[in-house]
């Protein structure tokens, strides 16, 4: 997980810093808006925020009323769906593809199996009408550009968090433009542009995936997103020793234990995240080839705790 770590220096003058703070798509959203006056800045909070409700109503699969769940009672239908959804799928599927499956968006049946089915903000136990034991794939995704539709070849839930949640940290992001320094962070998966209230670039600071109080690195970050995918993060309410970071290559689609955790650098959040759920999944070696191949950096650790990083992650180095 990453954390804004950006004290305020004691000796220099105050500088306006709006916040706001609000429990959206399972996570603390903070947005920080630096140097601007305090409702110009909060507006455009407010309207930052707003994204990730509108993201979260569209890609959702914990509401049934949401229009990525609409799909799964509609299988073998061309089915027209909002530019949101459309762009949220068409990235993840080519995700999927760029990572040999080690990135799938059909796995939504399989993580409520393992306990992950229950609306954050009711409570109430979402279960799709999908066979437990089908093993669909991203290859069941059908996407037609001019009609603007989604066909899903077979039953199937669409589990589009690793994908939905960084693109609604990017529109957020769009929303600050403008102001000399903002960050949007939804649980560890930040954007940051300009500059920090101390005239700086951000400081980011990047968990020991054993050690919850330590930090593996601090970083200098501006005009990029960063997001870590770890085997800490969520474990699994039904099975011991079990996340949600599952191999869907596999056909158990067991959980992963070939990383610890997955750190990704990348020109967008939504690329950052989806990337940093396929590397930790692929694994450090063959995990750097991909960040490699689709320009991101990153550090990925071992299940030893051995480090290993892109050559240019290494200038983000605090």
């Amino acid at each position: 997980m990453a954390s804004l770590v950006d004290p305020m220096p004691p000796d220099r003058p105050p500088v306006p810093v709006c916040r706001r703070t609000a429990l959206l798509m399972d996570t603390l959203v903070t947005i920080q808006v630096v140097g601007a006056p305090a409702a110009e800045a909060g507006a455009a909070a407010e309207r930052a925020l707003g994204w990730f409700r509108r993201v979260e109503a569209a890609c959702s699969r914990f509401d049934p009323a949401s229009e990525a769940m609409g799909l799964t009672g509609r299988a073998g239908e061309p089915v027209p769906v909002s530019d949101l959804l459309y762009e949220v799928i068409a990235f993840a599927l080519a995700v999927a593809r760029a990572s040999g499956g080690a990135f799938d968006p059909t796995i939504g049946h399989i993580l409520e199996q393992r306990g992950f089915n229950r609306n954050y903000q009711t409570g109430a136990v979402v279960a799709a009408p999908v066979d437990p034991g089908a093993r669909p794939s991203w290859r069941d995704v059908e996407l037609d550009p001019a009609r603007r539709t989604v066909t899903l070849r077979r039953p199937l839930v669409l589990d589009l968090g690793a994908v939905a949640k960084g693109l609604a940290v990017d529109l957020a992001m769009r929303e600050l433009q403008g102001f000399p320094g903002a960050s949007v962070d939804a649980g560890g998966d930040i954007a940051v542009r300009g500059h920090n209230a101390a005239g700086e670039p951000w400081c980011i600071g990047v968990r020991h995936p054993r050690r919850p109080d330590a930090l593996l690195a601090a970083l200098r970050l501006t005009g990029v997103a960063i997001c870590t995918s770890g085997d800490y993060e969520r474990a699994s309410p039904r099975a011991a020793g079990e996340h949600h970071l599952i191999d869907p290559r596999h056909p158990g689609a067991r959980t992963t234990s070939a990383s610890a955790s997955a750190t990704v650098i990348a020109p967008t959040a939504m690329a950052a995240d989806a990337l940093a759920t396929a590397a930790f999944v692929l694994g450090p070696r063959r995990g750097l080839r991909l960040l490699e191949r689709e320009g991101a950096e990153g550090l990925l650790v071992t299940p030893a705790l051995e480090l290993v990083a892109t050559a240019g992650f290494r200038r983000y180095l605090a």
